[in-house]
């Protein structure tokens, strides 16, 4: 597979990252796919593996957001600035806590947002306990199943 082929993989799989937290777009199906497109043009085992795994983890994740309690994000409850503190939050905890940083880095970046909205400590924690019940864990899981899809496929073309 050539260098402008991963390239364009790598742009729908950052275009599926960022639909992840807009509403309408269905990011995790974005990421599946550029996984299977770059599986099908480069058919290596090392590929179909990524493939699979990210097969598994996504009906995995669909699995866990179906358990969760049915709730929307509400317009009151969150908005475009507070999905993007709280990507940027995770995106950034994955990179400096490998894994596992995510899920404190989404909360910690959502804390921040409403920190800065409302000023007060107490104040940001019920509103990020009230954005995450609103509908704050599904995006939570869609984005932290995408993160691994996307650091496998990263550690697969890079290593394997």
């Amino acid at each position: 597979m050539g260098a402008w082929d991963l390239l364009l993989v790598g742009l729908v799989i950052l275009f599926g990252l960022c639909g992840v937290l807009l509403p309408g777009v269905p990011g995790s199906w974005l990421v599946w796919s550029a996984v299977l497109w770059w599986a099908l043009k480069d058919p290596r085992p090392v590929a179909w593996w990524v493939l699979v795994g990210a097969t598994a983890v996504l009906l995995l994740s669909q699995v866990v957001r179906w358990a969760l309690p049915p709730r929307r994000l509400r317009p009151t409850g969150t908005d475009a600035r507070l999905t993007a503190y709280a990507g940027t939050g995770s995106l950034l905890g994955f990179v400096l806590l490998p894994v596992l940083g995510a899920i404190p880095g989404f909360l910690a970046g959502a804390y921040v947002h409403e920190r800065l909205r409302l000023g007060r400590r107490r104040e940001a924690v019920a509103a990020v306990r009230t954005a995450l019940r609103s509908g704050g864990w599904s995006v939570l899981t869609e984005l932290f199943t995408c993160q691994l899809i996307t650091a496998a496929w990263l550690g697969a073309v890079f290593w394997g």
